[in-house]
């Protein structure tokens, strides 16, 4: 069964460095929590709020070892006036195998746990 698992996080800072950090950590919270492997994930889309713009996201995932031909793309959040800012969304559509929707952890990380505090851990 392919399974959207999803995950967020927030930066203080608009650079790239803070940018790559953020989602590498993110994408390897959401790999280490769900116990994925390279080949079990379909694509990974990000999308960040538009005060992020200093580097793409998805260039760190695309570099760890192992994930270099997953599937990564990049897009933008709608920008939904009192949103939360500065943040960084992750989509990891995976195979799970036959884990159900409700046992499937999504990670919420810094600031983004305020938007799903009933799936934060």
């Amino acid at each position: 069964m392919i399974r959207g698992i999803r995950g967020a996080t927030t930066v203080t800072t608009n650079t790239a460095e803070a940018i790559y950090k953020a989602s590498a950590n993110l994408f390897q919270e959401i790999v280490i929590a769900n116990k994925l492997e390279p080949e079990a994930i379909s694509s990974v889309i990000v999308s960040v709020t538009s005060d992020i713009d200093a580097a793409f996201p998805a260039k760190p995932i695309r570099e760890l070892a192992g994930f270099q031909f997953v599937p990564v793309m990049g897009v933008m959040e709608i920008p939904v006036p009192g949103a939360l800012a500065m943040c960084i969304r992750l989509m990891v559509n995976a195979e799970v195998g036959d884990v159900t929707q409700q046992d499937v952890t999504h990670v919420y990380l810094e600031g983004a746990t305020v938007l799903r505090p009933d799936l934060a851990k």
